[in-house]
């Protein structure tokens, strides 16, 4: 049996009295595309922001190809992790795109994309630029590599994000509902981009309210409620199946 790409275990999150994440156990294999479902407040972006250690867990543990993200406690802030320099690691082994983009606004399409394989993989700025044209080559904006964020239309930024996440070649990549900021007409682009990277084998965990994609292009699925997974499997087995309520009324809105 292969070793997980990306583990977490019983993983619970609260901010003060409010229990968001309570007890979440999920399993991600090399080449895995898992959607995760659920109304607002569900806990699903604070799931991912959990993996990636923008949010401390509460409790609970992750791990990364099998390495555990070892944390400690602090008085003041509760859970903390114990080593800065493995967060930073894994940190660039978990790239994350951002549902508002998150590109620096100051630098050009090129200048975002290597920000990170320069600056914090410590990769040579020629070597960082010949592949990050290729990246942008891919998400078809090499044409574009010289504007700047604010010249592109909502559905090139967020194909710029996803250049600039594989730019630092990673494990898994997590989208945070990465087309629910988009006008309807851009949605398809970005989601385009990513069915290929799913046909190319890219581990992805993936928020999103696209039930086409979560359909389609997922080998599984997670549904959330109050912070629990409510219902979880193949998509083919709980969308035409489904065993919850919820998970039934969730989808009967949604669709």
């Amino acid at each position: 049996m292969t070793v997980p790409t990306l583990s977490i275990r019983n993983l619970h999150k609260s901010f003060a009295d409010n229990q968001v994440l309570k007890g979440i156990d999920l399993e991600a294999h090399k080449g895995d595309v898992i959607s995760i479902l659920g109304a607002s407040g569900s806990g699903k972006s604070t799931l991912l922001r959990c993996v990636n250690l923008l949010e401390t867990p509460t409790s609970g543990d992750i791990l990364v190809n099998g390495e555990l993200i070892k944390m400690k406690s602090d008085k003041k802030r509760g859970a903390i992790p114990e080593s800065n320099k493995q967060v930073e690691r894994i940190r660039s082994r978990l790239a994350m795109v951002f549902q508002s983009f998150n590109l620096w606004s100051h630098l050009s399409v090129l200048e975002n994309v290597i920000e990170a394989p320069v600056h914090v993989l410590g990769v040579p700025k020629k070597e960082a630029i010949v592949k990050a044209e290729a990246l942008l080559q891919r998400v078809g904006l090499y044409e574009r590599k010289d504007y700047y964020p604010g010249q592109l239309s909502g559905g090139q930024q967020q194909r710029v994000a996803i250049a600039r996440a594989l730019a630092v070649e990673p494990e898994v990549m997590l989208f945070d509902e990465p087309t629910s900021a988009l006008d309807p007409e851009l949605v398809g682009e970005v989601l385009a981009v990513m069915r290929d990277l799913a046909k190319e084998g890219r581990t992805m965990l993936v928020v999103t309210h696209e039930m086409a994609f979560a359909r389609d292009v997922s080998n599984k699925v997670l549904f959330l409620h109050q912070g629990l997974v409510e219902e979880q499997g193949k998509p083919e087995d709980i969308f035409t199946n489904p065993s919850s309520e919820r998970f039934k009324q969730f989808i009967s809105t949604v669709y």
